[in-house]
């Protein structure tokens, strides 16, 4: 084998040892470099390559064994001065491999235990600044906590106190009752009194209650007692006349107090709490005729008390329309004559005909609705004569107008206008009022009840306004803007003077039809 060097001169032969191969060579201008390369036995360093030998190389090769043999003398001379610049050399490039392998370990495999330990640096920044943010939002968690254990002392004491107050008025009251058992405390309304609740009965203390619940409490109430309502002028200001509605016998006959009970009704006293006596029963009752001559029949007599009126029998009430005086719906009992006519005909103005009104909607979809003041129930009978069941709502009021109503068949309800209309929100098809609803009313309480009557119509539900009266100055610039804040949308809408003496009085009458929107 031939080894050629890059710019070195073949001097010697080859040799094997640990698998590495070591040749003897020289160097003709850099002798002591070769010579380290030799004896250090470091092939890398000198770039080199083997190449099969030609039989003209073989003899190539002879010839130099031949020279190198005559030359070798003059190689030992210079063998001393070589082992000088050897070790010279060796140091040097010592230093050279060492920096190397430096440079080798710091950008080769083993550079990425630098990089590591530059991110785990860079992580460790990180998690030091979120623990400080850490610690700094504990430290004002515990501020705050500290905070609230403060206020919670403080609100623990003023409950104490309040329970020792409220311990010492209940023992005050305890005291007072043992001294006196008829007097009862119903209320903290600096309006009442101890002395007005001495004139409380005992009865009406066990009608209002608390009444404790047989089976404790209860989630559907919230409660373990229940309490009966009462109207809240009557503690404050009709104690005396409540009194005396509640001092009867108990299992035994009401008083025939109808005037007594409609005065506190009036007077705000609604509901009115209940009683454990029996109403009066009329002499020798006859039974109701038969529906539909019901309707239009008057009842007998015999099938109420009259003790509370001043006519004592209905023919009385119907001749009352032609004596002077000022009475409730005086005409009302007359069936024959203005009863009669009423809502038949609609003259395209303030007189509004039933069945132009239901053809406002589609068949059969008015079916129930309230008829607020309806005196002695002709616009539901009426109704009921199309398949409509209308619920009148009236007092008596100079007569027994829940009675005739009852006897014609229909339903009656007695309350006021004042009390909340007992029917749940958008259940009605339909309300009508006719002359309760007027300027007779404080502007807020009228407002109150046109809102009540939007709750309880349908979406689409009509509201019959019949013959709502006031006085011209107030119908632009009161009850106009009222009813459209309320929000119904008019279908009908007629304005009207009401006639002599309404004329030189300057009333007018409103008629509308409107209806509840729907979304």
């Amino acid at each position: 084998m031939l080894i050629t060097w890059n710019y070195f001169y073949f001097l010697g032969s080859i040799h094997q040892k640990n698998s590495l191969i070591i040749a003897t060579i020289n160097y003709t201008k850099f002798p002591p470099l070769c010579s380290l390369v030799l004896h250090s036995s470091l092939p890398l360093l000198c770039s080199f390559s083997l190449t099969p030998l030609r039989k003209r190389d073989m003899a190539n090769e002879t010839h130099h064994d031949q020279q190198f043999s005559k030359t070798l003398p003059s190689y030992n001379q210079h063998a001393h001065t070589h082992n000088k610049n050897h070790k010279l050399m060796k140091s040097f490039m010592l230093v050279i491999f060492t920096n190397l392998v430096t440079i080798y370990i710091f950008t080769g495999p083993f550079s990425f235990m630098y990089q590591y330990s530059s991110i785990s640096s860079s992580d460790s920044n990180s998690i030091l600044q979120e623990l400080n943010s850490t610690k700094a939002q504990l430290a004002a968690s515990h501020t705050i906590l500290s905070q609230l254990h403060q206020r919670l002392n403080s609100t623990n004491l003023l409950v104490q106190a309040l329970l020792i107050d409220l311990t010492r008025e209940q023992e005050k009251q305890s005291n007072r009752a043992d001294k006196n058992p008829s007097t009862v405390n119903l209320g903290n309304d600096d309006d009442f009194t101890t002395a007005d609740a001495a004139t409380i009965s005992d009865e009406l203390s066990i009608a209002l209650g608390p009444h404790k619940l047989p089976f404790g409490y209860s989630p559907k109430i919230g409660s373990g007692q229940i309490h009966m309502p009462i109207g809240e002028a009557c503690l404050r200001l009709h104690h005396e006349e409540l009194k005396q509605f509640m001092t009867y016998d108990i299992g035994g006959e009401c008083p025939v107090d109808d005037v007594l009970s409609q005065g506190l009704i009036l007077k705000g006293c609604e509901p009115l709490p209940r009683r454990r006596c029996h109403p009066k029963s009329p002499m020798n009752y006859v039974e109701p005729a038969p529906f539909p001559d019901s309707l239009w029949k008057i009842p007998p007599d015999t099938s109420i008390n009259w003790d509370s009126y001043i006519c004592k029998s209905y023919q009385c009430l119907v001749d009352r329309k032609n004596e002077p005086g000022s009475y409730d719906c005086k005409g009302c009992f007359d069936l024959e004559k203005e009863e009669k006519i009423k809502w038949i005909f609609d003259d395209g103005e303030l007189d509004f005909g039933i069945d132009q009104v239901l053809a406002t909607k589609a068949a059969g979809t008015i079916r129930i609705g309230l008829d607020i003041g309806g005196g002695t129930g002709t616009f539901a009978v009426r109704m009921k004569e199309r398949n409509v069941t209308i619920i009148t709502s009236t007092l008596n009021l100079d007569g027994p107008f829940n009675n005739m109503i009852a006897s014609r068949g229909l339903i009656p309800m007695h309350i006021s206008i004042s009390q909340r209309f007992p029917f749940f929100e958008n259940t009605l098809d339909i309300v009508h009022s006719m002359n309760v609803i007027g300027n007779w009313m404080p502007d807020t309480m009228l407002e109150f009840v046109l809102y009540d009557i939007y709750r309880v119509l349908r979406p689409g539900g009509l509201f019959w306004l019949d013959h709502f009266f006031c006085f011209g100055s107030q119908l632009n610039k009161t009850y106009m803007p009222m009813l459209d804040r309320v929000g119904f949308n008019k279908l009908r809408w007629h304005v009207g003077v009401k006639l002599d003496p309404g004329v030189r009085k300057n009333v007018w009458f409103i008629s509308a039809l409107m209806e509840k929107p729907t979304i």
